[in-house]
């Protein structure tokens, strides 16, 4: 019979996730000869053999790899026959200007809990276990290709048996590069927050280390007390869920008033005992990448109520480590990020020392150095499907596919939940959450993070692309970055990245146009008003603003931001009704409030127009007395939309249409006059929020229908922060997909600001494209 012998060239992610051993075997089970190797831009292979044992080896290749591998491409070609006698696992080769995917860090695998449980298992307990098939990755990471030497594990020298089992390809822990046990890996230690810094770098004396340290560690938690944990991707700062007072502490020392604390449980059937879970969040909730998932409250939750204030959601994640698995023990603790709110979270065991010592009574420290800060992922379930709230550990940096390969590009994002985008090839990699860029050392960590993304992934872009909010750090950096690297720079508006994003997600074509319905609180138009109440008819590199919601004066700013009686006030006043004195927001403001409000938006003075529907939505949560300050981000809007019952039972309040001109306007005035009405008569707020509800959904309804109409536009993208609102958004998409249109709703990236970095690069791709379609254009944007 004659051979053959063929050359496999693999993309994706393939590194990391147990790829070499997992196709050593598969060639030994079909009598191949040859050889693999990681490269820095995916895997070789070459396999020698039968015609129909190669077939058989290659179907099993693609449809059957390692449980955490992800094939984006399988190039094979035939090549001369070697007439070698074995197969065998070639040592990595690097390609300077070369880069493959890198792993997300992944959840402990069940055969990992099995030893981990298991007395007589050498790694009993041990709170670093790992394999091929799960443990850090993308934290731990240097550079590529990942080799131990290029992660932090480089200086845990590893036993004879943990050597033995690195080197052995039919052992699972094959070149696992994280492979250690309690005699040569990390070590987990616990001191007091008043311990000398030296205790924090390096356990000495009598500190407790092992078992030791995580019994006090639970001695110190049962009696309500607060302990920053070095996790996987960062810092967490830990309490017991049911303690009035741990919790009371905690959010006074963190400066966070309301905004609800992510709960860690031991297992599934807690997790049930807490809230309601449907099978498709069940899945999420067990994933590999285990997020935290927004789960509906069951009533009689056995978890203080200063978990989630006011809040029918509660944020659940199962562990990700052993080292959670020995902290928990039954226990439902609060797991928050180890900051002080507005800062990023803490890295190093010197950043805690620094800055978490006023925070926490005491810290549970190891010695692995966590290279690269990730924070949780927060998502929930839309449609039996994923909906991102927050992309970040196990999900970055996972790339978006795209259709083509594309020139580099770097963007940054906007100013709130920033993330930013690099592209190299057919892929589009995503950072993972950075923070809101309201202070020098969020900055100072996006500029890190950039930094290593475009050492790691071997980027020098050609354009810069960020946010064209004159205010935001984050263009500030862009434009300093840009003049320092003589780089082009693109300014995107920021609800035309929105839809952008979505589009290059659904890889839809870049010159079909749709209609997108970009809704949130906060964007700079290109007039100079601040957007978030827009319908933009779009490509991915272009737009028009076809319709708005009329423009309101926003008085003072970010203070109407925290303070929504002050948009409630000023709607009133735009709207031309009365402020009744019996009104909710009117109430709350003292008399002498109410008169410099009132001079300020007779006089414009420090007000700015505004057309936002994250506000609107503020404004009504203000007038039927769900809130009227906020501590977090859409905070009055997510009571509010508690309060909802069935939509589909409700009439829509009266909205008024005024399209003889583009942009049409959407006028709220006989919807403020019916809601003041409504609530001087006693009509109760869940009634009011559902009606609301109700009428924003019939809006868009209405537009999507009118704009059909007149430009034959069949495809409707739904992004920006208030379609985080499931509600409204189950309301209008499955009103718009029974009307015929087609729905396009953000799947791999979340549909606020986090997001807002791939649209960037939408709109960058698509304006390259058009300047190397016109010579003359390339020639004058030089």
């Amino acid at each position: 019979m004659a051979r053959r012998r063929i050359r496999v060239e693999v993309r994706g992610i393939v590194q990391g996730v147990g790829f070499r051993p997992f196709v050593y075997n598969l060639a030994l089970r079909h009598g191949l000869v040859g050889f693999v190797r990681n490269h820095s831009s995916g895997v070789s292979i070459e396999a020698e053999g039968k015609p129909e044992d190669l077939e058989a080896f290659l179907h099993a290749l693609k449809h059957h790899p390692p449980p955490a591998a992800q094939i984006d491409w399988v190039g094979v070609e035939s090549v001369a026959l070697q007439g070698e006698s074995q197969f065998r696992i070639e040592h990595s080769q690097v390609q300077a200007a070369a880069s493959t995917p890198i792993s997300p860090d992944l959840a402990t695998c069940q055969e990992c809990l099995r030893e981990f449980s298991d007395p007589r298992d050498r790694r009993f307990r041990y709170p670093f276990i790992n394999c091929t098939n799960c443990g850090p990755r993308y934290t731990i990471v240097r550079d590529i290709p990942y080799d131990r030497p290029n992660t932090t594990m480089a200086s845990f020298r590893m036993c004879r048996q943990c050597q033995q089992e690195y080197e052995d390809p039919s052992n699972r822990r094959y070149h696992a590069q994280p492979n250690a046990c309690a005699r040569c890996g990390p070590q987990v230690w616990f001191v007091w927050a008043q311990a000398p810094k030296t205790q924090f770098l390096a356990p000495s004396g009598d500190v407790p280390r092992g078992q030791e340290a995580v019994e006090e560690f639970h001695r110190l938690i049962d009696q309500g007390g607060i302990v920053a944990v070095k996790g996987i991707g960062g810092f967490h700062l830990a309490c017991l869920a049911t303690e009035d007072r741990a919790l009371a502490t905690l959010r006074r020392r963190k400066g966070r008033v309301d905004k609800p604390f992510a709960l860690m449980v031991p297992d599934l059937p807690t997790a049930h005992r807490l809230a309601q879970i449907s099978p498709d969040e069940e899945r999420l909730l067990c994933s590999v990448a285990r997020p935290i998932v927004l789960l509906r409250r069951k009533v009689h939750a056995e978890v203080s109520p200063l978990v989630a204030p006011n809040n029918p959601f509660l944020g659940i994640m199962l562990p990700y480590s052993a080292l959670h698995v020995l902290l928990l023990e039954g226990r439902v603790l609060v797991m928050t990020s180890g900051n002080r709110s507005e800062e990023p979270i803490a890295r190093t065991n010197t950043e805690a020392f620094d800055r978490l010592r006023c925070l926490a009574d005491a810290f549970l420290l190891h010695d692995r150095e966590i290279f690269v800060v990730c924070d949780d992922s927060v998502t929930r379930v839309f449609r039996g499907v994923e909906l991102p709230v927050r992309r970040s550990r196990g999900y970055a940096p996972m790339p978006i596919r795209l259709a083509q390969n594309a020139p580099p590009v770097l963007a940054v994002g906007g100013e709130l939940k920033a993330t930013f985008c690099i592209t190299k090839g057919p892929y589009a990699y995503m950072s993972p959450h950075v923070g809101d860029m309201g202070n020098l050392e969020t900055l100072q960590a996006l500029q890190r993070a950039v930094e290593h993304f475009l050492r790691l992934f071997r980027v020098q872009p050609q354009w810069i692309a960020c946010d064209m909010h004159p205010g935001y750090l984050s263009t500030h950096w862009a434009k300093q970055f840009a003049l320092a690297h003589n780089l082009p720079l693109l300014e995107v508006q920021h609800h035309h990245a929105h839809v952008a994003g979505t589009l290059l997600e659904y890889q839809v074509d870049p010159s079909e146009e749709v209609l997108g319905v970009s809704f949130d609180g906060t964007g700079f138009g290109t007039d100079g008003a601040i957007w978030g109440g827009e319908f933009l008819l779009a490509t991915w590199g272009r737009f028009r603003r076809v319709a708005q919601l009329k423009y309101i004066p926003l008085p003072g700013g970010d203070a109407a931001i925290r303070h929504p009686w002050r948009v409630a006030l000023a709607h009133l006043w735009a709207s031309g009704v009365p402020w009744y004195e019996n009104l909710p927001p009117v109430k709350v403001a003292t008399s002498a409030q109410r008169k410099v409000l009132l001079q300020q938006l007779q006089e414009n003075l420090n007000c700015v127009p505004t057309s936002s529907m994250g506000r609107l939505f503020d404004a009504v949560a203000a007038l039927l007395g769900v809130r009227q300050t906020v501590s977090y981000e859409a905070q009055a809007a997510m009571e509010m939309e508690a309060l909802c019952t069935n939509l589909e039972e409700m009439s829509p309040y009266p909205f008024e249409f005024t399209t003889q001109s583009v942009p049409w306007q959407l006028d709220p005035q006989p919807m403020w006059k019916t809601l003041v009405q409504e609530t001087l008569a006693g009509k109760s707020p869940q009634w009011m929020a559902t009606r609301f509800h109700r009428t924003v959904g019939q809006m868009i309804l209405e537009i999507c229908q009118r704009v059909h109409q007149q430009w034959g536009v069949r495809t409707v993208v739904l992004s920006g922060g208030v379609f985080q609102n499931v509600t409204l958004l189950h309301f209008v998409v499955d009103r718009l997909e029974h009307q015929g249109f087609r729905v396009l709703v953000p799947r791999q990236v979340p549909p606020n600001d986090g997001g807002l970095a791939l649209g960037q690069v939408a709109v960058a791709l698509a304006r390259l494209h058009e300047l190397s379609a016109s010579p003359s254009r390339a020639k004058d944007s030089k």
